[in-house]
């Protein structure tokens, strides 16, 4: 697969946009989580209204043999409604925080999607073709009577507009007290896990009553509380094995083969803080907002507030790769300190043969990094740039001095445009960029 950035070997041009030009976004529009399927030919997206859209791949056309299938909305359908915990009197968000695709098994998809506390398994099915001539009852449905059927007939299919049909086929509630951060799939297909704040918590698919669970690290006394749990992932192969990171900046690797409640972990990565670049700001820019499994499992990276971390699991003390993703914002973190913005969980994504990875920043810039060659780019998702097949130009950010013509000064960036979540297709060079309500698609320019 090529690289990522530089020379003329890989660029990258805009395919398509998926949403609204409208400057004042509605809080509900806002999208709040992206993911490809297995296959790369459906994209789900879910917003803060608690609604999931499904993009589906259009197949190539005879007519325009050059460009690839573009991405059209396939099913939109209302995941989650607001509810109110009485006991608590808290109100429980629709919100849907993550999209999980469970691998196909028949001619139907599925997909595992979750508020603050509940995860719907949905099924998403199409019909086109319905049957007729049935022999105990009208073509309107009425039943017929049973003593004037004088002959038998045989139903046959006629076809029919397609019709997408989202039905819930499960509902896993009251199982979170705290808020649910992450859930992931299984390479066994039968099960999977849903972390919150403290607990981590292992489901089978066709269980809804009950989980077990697998990490709790909730202290005797919550006063004692130093840390929290901020993401989890199973690991792509090994079914016994996942691991959860936490707001201190620590992953831990656990196999849940050797004891039911996995609180002391297998493998415990962290690397070592640098007493010289201490500060105020140093334990919350270190906490991970999201970690990933590789897709061959060698590897995992975790996503802190200022890089992008690649982890061998065969070592411990430090990471192999480290890639700054906006180091220029080091000197801005009392700013970002007091708007909040130093709390943004920004996720990170692998290409399908994990030779780059991609992660999300500031001003609609997206960063992605050629494992390989070193080499990185900052790209920028904006409808101003946004013709069909436009090469998008690498931007740069001018930390000083004199500013070069193309280059965009740290002081004029926009902290409330922000790439919080992306996703990689499974196998090609395409990508999805949520950008507030808008979801952007580029693909490479070869082919």
């Amino acid at each position: 697969m090529a690289g990522v950035g530089g020379g003329n070997d890989f660029q990258w041009c805009f395919s398509q946009v998926k949403g609204a030009i409208d400057e004042d976004v509605a809080e509900a529009d806002i999208i709040s989580t992206v993911e490809f399927n297995y296959s790369g030919d459906l994209l789900a997206t879910g917003d803060k209204g608690g609604r999931v859209v499904i993009f589906q791949r259009e197949q190539e056309s005879k007519n325009r043999p050059h460009s690839r299938g573009e991405y059209n909305v396939y099913s939109t359908f209302q995941s989650h409604e607001p509810e109110f915990d009485y006991l608590k009197s808290l109100e429980i968000e629709e919100k849907i925080n993550k999209i999980r695709w469970l691998p196909q098994q028949n001619a139907a998809h599925s997909l595992l999607s979750t508020n603050d506390k509940t995860i719907k398994l949905w099924k998403i099915s199409q019909r086109d073709k319905r049957a007729e001539g049935y022999n105990l009852k009208d073509e309107d449905g009425r039943l017929r009577d049973p003593f004037r059927i004088t002959s038998l007939r045989v139903p046959v299919l006629l076809p029919m507009d397609r019709m997408v049909e989202a039905s819930p086929r499960r509902i896993f509630a009251n199982a979170h007290t705290y808020h649910i951060n992450s859930i992931s799939v299984n390479s066994d297909h039968e099960t999977y896990l849903s972390a919150d704040d403290l607990r981590v918590n292992l489901w089978h698919l066709e269980i809804t009553d009950r989980s077990f669970n697998i990490v709790d690290i909730k202290p005797a006394n919550m006063e004692e509380l130093t840390e929290v749990i901020t993401a989890a992932e199973c690991h792509p192969h090994q079914c016994n094995v996942f691991v959860y990171s936490s707001s201190k900046g620590t992953i831990r690797l656990c196999d849940m083969r050797a004891a039911a409640l996995c609180d002391r972990q297998s493998k415990f990565f962290e690397e070592p803080e640098d007493p010289s670049s201490r500060s105020f700001f140093s334990e919350i820019i270190s906490s991970i907002s999201d970690v990933k499994f590789s897709h061959s499992g060698r590897y995992m990276m975790t996503r802190d507030y200022l890089s992008v971390k690649v982890w061998d699991l065969n070592m411990e003390n430090r990471p192999v790769e480290t890639y700054q993703v906006h180091e220029y914002l080091r000197s801005k973190l009392c700013s970002l300190y007091e708007n909040d913005c130093i709390f943004d969980k920004f996720e990170c994504c692998w290409n399908g043969s994990d030779s780059a990875i991609m992660t999300g920043s500031y001003n609609n810039f997206f960063r992605m990094f050629d494992r390989n060659t070193r080499r990185d780019i900052t790209l920028e998702a904006s409808r101003e740039n946004s013709k069909p097949r436009a090469i998008l130009k690498a931007r740069k950010v001018s930390t000083g001095g004199k500013r070069k013509k193309d280059e965009i000064s740290v002081d004029s960036l926009d902290f409330n445009k922000k790439i919080l979540h992306t996703a990689w297709h499974p196998k090609e060079n395409v990508i999805a960029v949520a950008a507030t309500n808008n979801l952007y698609i580029f693909q490479d320019k070869i082919n």
